[in-house]
């Protein structure tokens, strides 16, 4: 008799592989419970770092409401701080694509049940699972662009993933709620439940669920070897060959660390940089003044090891930064004891974050420079000459670049 095997995924016989259970689905689910919950705060604390409430520059999201919530100051110690923070946030985030891809494909036949919804409760679970997958997909493939630098949105990554992270946790939340004390309860069982997962007519196993589950930790493993590097200094650097090290080459030699954007890329005029014509603008309660980079050479000078990380998730290690603090400039322009907050513009003229703003702790730090050497050499072009900001624990786009002006005094 021919077999009639069925022709549409909304058929329980359609999906025949053996593997696919309420077990194995639940193991994965609560891997992503932890891991996603991770993901969540360090994406927070990745937002707070921006000081999203200082200065709208600093946080281009409309119309965010009660999601933009702001909960402290983001601090300067430890100086590691952003480093570590988006080091974890973007390398769990690509170790844990193996587990969210397998526990999509383990659930995939719930897609597809008929009728849609069978009570207002079914309802709803449907509704927060399509939103739960689709944000998951949203999040991770926009987050994955940005990190191998492909800025292939209809719009700023930034307030796009902000929204998608507040809509996909929503709906993780809500399905969490729903389904872990049912995934616990088939983690502690001895046998096998059946549910709508299991398939009627299995086809022939090719491998063991614990199979299965060793191949997706394998997947993960080989994600987290080929990605974390770039959080490390050479030769471990070196290993994160699925992930860019920064942008172009820097070369060798006290300039030669990492770099997102070259200065020719962004618009940098040699001309403006030349010592006879560049001038720093200097604005605060006392009036302005105009410093060449001999007049700011004549100021004290300290230097700090400080390190640079990105959003992107790549990071260097403590480099040696020499140049005047940034609570010294304030002073010159009447801000003697009490270091405001203060808004820094750049040469660049293209770019989301030409200027930026940094927060009265951040100025007052003794550690906060305008920098005009690193490694004991002048700033190369690609690293900001004539001067640039660095800040301990800023995120790398708030150490502006090419830093043309700035204006001292309250911006909360």
């Amino acid at each position: 008799m021919r077999d009639l095997a069925p022709r549409l995924p909304s058929s329980p016989g359609f999906w025949r592989s053996p593997l696919r259970g309420p077990r194995f689905t639940s193991v994965l689910g609560i891997v992503l419970l932890a891991g996603i919950t991770v993901l969540f705060v360090t994406g927070l604390l990745s937002y707070a770092a921006y000081n999203p409430d200082l200065s709208p520059v600093n946080d281009k999201t409309p119309d965010k409401g009660l999601l933009g919530f702001y909960l402290f100051a983001w601090p300067t110690d430890p100086t590691w701080l952003y480093r570590l923070n988006q080091g974890v946030h973007v390398t769990l985030g690509l170790t844990l694509i193996p587990v969210l891809l397998a526990k999509l494909w383990s659930v995939v036949p719930r897609l597809f049940t008929l009728p849609p919804a069978r009570s207002v409760a079914h309802a709803l679970e449907r509704i927060s699972l399509l939103l739960l997958v689709g944000g998951a997909l949203f999040q991770f493939v926009t987050g994955v662009l940005n990190i191998q630098l492909d800025y292939l949105f209809p719009g700023s990554f930034y307030p796009l993933h902000f929204y998608g992270a507040w809509v996909f946790f929503a709906a993780f939340v809500a399905h969490a709620v729903l389904k872990t004390p049912m995934a616990l309860r088939n983690l502690r069982a001895m046998r096998e439940e059946r549910d709508d997962l299991v398939s009627p007519r299995p086809a022939a196993p090719t491998v063991s669920r614990r199979g299965a589950l060793w191949f997706v930790g394998g997947g993960s493993l080989l994600m987290f070897a080929t990605n974390a590097g770039r959080s490390f200094d050479p030769p471990l650097r070196a290993t994160a060959v699925l992930s860019p090290h920064g942008g172009p080459d820097p070369g060798n030699g006290p300039n030669g660390f990492q770099i997102n954007k070259t200065a020719a890329y962004l618009g940098i005029v040699p001309a403006e940089t030349r010592d006879d014509t560049w001038r720093l603008v200097v604005e605060g309660r006392s009036g302005t003044v105009r410093l060449s980079r001999a007049d700011l050479l004549a100021m004290e000078q300290h230097s700090e090891a400080l390190p640079i990380a990105c959003v992107e998730g790549w990071s260097t290690s403590d480099q040696w930064w020499r140049g005047v603090r940034l609570r010294d400039l304030a002073a010159r322009v009447g801000h003697e004891d009490d270091p405001p907050d203060v808004f820094v513009e750049s040469l660049q003229r293209r770019g989301a974050f030409r200027s930026g703003a940094l927060r009265a702790n951040q100025v007052a730090d003794p550690r906060s420079l305008l920098a005009l050497y690193v490694n004991g050499e002048a700033l190369s072009p690609d690293h900001g000459y004539p001067a640039r900001i660095i800040v301990p624990a800023a995120p790398g786009v708030l150490n502006t670049k090419w830093v043309a002006r700035m204006t001292f005094g309250d911006l909360a």
